[in-house]
């Protein structure tokens, strides 16, 4: 099965924060990337109840299914590699059974025909390696709302939290408590309805 630990910090910035840290670390102002994610639920809200969330992202040519699910080292996402034809099939809530994400849908008493899709969040994504981490600057649209965000992915949580203060620190940027984008998304979409 495919699945990993995302141990990853996050803290939202201003957009003077974003700049900064775009022009002081080592980024190449030419490279960033833009991805889209499509969010699924069911009209009982399952998933959220689980703690769980469920998306498509879209990168470049390639399409992922993710199940991001709570684990005591951070997060378990469990993958499957789609096609752009059977991602439109889920966004249009006619999607097919997965090898993986099924199967942990089903552990969790949930079924793919109650899943819907709610809409989506882009970002221009821009990644560094940095003192054994991947630092990440992300800028997000969704709904009518957009974000800047500094995250960091590392192996560990000692070294991502290491790496985190010192960041922060170093920027003078205060640690603000910072939901994840599918609870953004999902506070802006009860917004806009």
């Amino acid at each position: 099965m495919s699945q990993e630990i995302e141990i990853e910090f996050k803290n939202l910035l201003t957009e003077e924060e974003y700049k900064r840290m775009l022009e002081e670390l080592p980024f190449d102002p030419d490279e960033s990337f833009d991805q889209t994610n499509y969010y699924f639920e069911t009209e009982k809200l399952l998933l959220k109840q689980h703690g769980a969330a469920l998306r498509i992202r879209q990168k470049g040519p390639g399409w992922t299914m993710t199940l991001k699910e709570p684990h005591p080292e951070g997060l378990l996402e469990t993958h499957d590699e789609i096609d752009e034809y059977e991602a439109n099939l889920w966004i249009r809530n006619e999607g097919h059974a997965q090898p993986n994400i099924t199967k942990r849908l089903y552990d969790l008493g949930i079924d793919i025909s109650d899943l819907r899709y709610l809409g989506s969040l882009s970002t221009r994504r821009r990644e560094i390696t940095y003192q054994e981490t991947t630092v990440t600057l992300d800028y997000s649209r969704y709904f009518q709302t957009y974000d800047y965000e500094l995250e960091i992915e590392a192996g560990s949580r000692e070294q991502g939290l290491k790496v985190f203060r010192e960041l922060l620190s170093g920027f003078s940027i205060p640690q603000r408590e910072t939901k994840n984008k599918i609870q953004r998304f999902y506070e802006a979409r009860g917004r806009s309805d």
